[in-house]
């Protein structure tokens, strides 16, 4: 019950003071219905730190909390987020030829922390996740990752195309993985700055994603199913790259 407690913050003026404070968050749920002057406060602050929220009814807020939550909880990150710019230049600072992942729409946090641990036991050095439409980073998913999650850096962005546009500036290749390609994954060149995008296993990668894109690979299969789990799919790709830097 300690642990749970400690996942999350609930109150108006505690969740108002710790945004101010530049404590992070990974979403806040707000009742619906909410106003005042603190709500139009914490909106704010909300959106200027690109904290995700949802409104939601107040039933929802009373079964989760046993307190005076007055319509605010927010659950607390369970690691230290870094913007873009401090992703790369850790990664460019680590390797001339650093590994990154982006994952787009992967909702499964199971899958999340499968793919945060083959990327931290394939050498890599960072994943970019959406802030919304993705799988959260709780608990669950460093257990999966067997506490990768606390060893690579993680970057959140409301929009994926930002930190792409940033990467392929600072000489970043950007390749997709997607069954729509003839290209194998043996045939791409890995031995410069990856990253490498993965889709959810239902939609694939967006368009708009895809289209920013400099390569496309997939991986060859011979049997009747169609489709990989996600995270065995982006680790057969992450040690491609490793057996080809080897």
């Amino acid at each position: 019950m300690e642990e749970k407690k400690m996942q999350y913050l609930f109150g108006m003026h505690p969740v108002l003071e710790a945004v101010k404070a530049g404590k992070k968050f990974d979403k806040v749920l707000l009742k619906q219905g909410l106003e005042g002057p603190q709500f139009r406060e914490l909106m704010e602050l909300l959106k200027v730190n690109e904290i995700p929220f949802q409104f939601v009814p107040g039933e929802r807020l009373n079964r989760a909390v046993r307190g005076s939550h007055q319509g605010v909880l927010a659950y607390i990150s369970q690691i230290d987020y870094v913007d873009i710019e401090q992703l790369v230049n850790n990664a460019l600072g680590s390797s001339e030829n650093p590994l990154l992942v982006i994952l787009d729409g992967v909702s499964d946090v199971r899958n999340l922390g499968a793919i945060a641990r083959s990327l931290e036991c394939a050498g890599g050095h960072g994943i970019i996740v959406p802030a919304k439409g993705g799988a959260a980073i709780n608990a669950e998913a460093i257990k999966v990752s067997a506490g990768a999650l606390l060893r690579i850096d993680t970057c959140k962005t409301q929009n994926l195309r930002i930190p792409i546009y940033y990467l392929k500036e600072r000489g970043f290749q950007v390749v997709a993985a997607t069954e729509k390609t003839d290209s194998l994954i043996y045939e791409a060149d890995f031995k410069q700055p990856t990253v490498i995008v993965m889709g959810s296993e239902g939609k694939g990668i967006s368009d708009s994603v895809m289209k920013l894109c400099d390569a496309k690979v997939k991986i060859p299969m011979h049997g009747e199913i169609e489709s990989l789990n996600v995270s065995v799919a982006t680790s057969i790709i992450l040690f491609e790259v490793v057996r080809q830097r080897l």
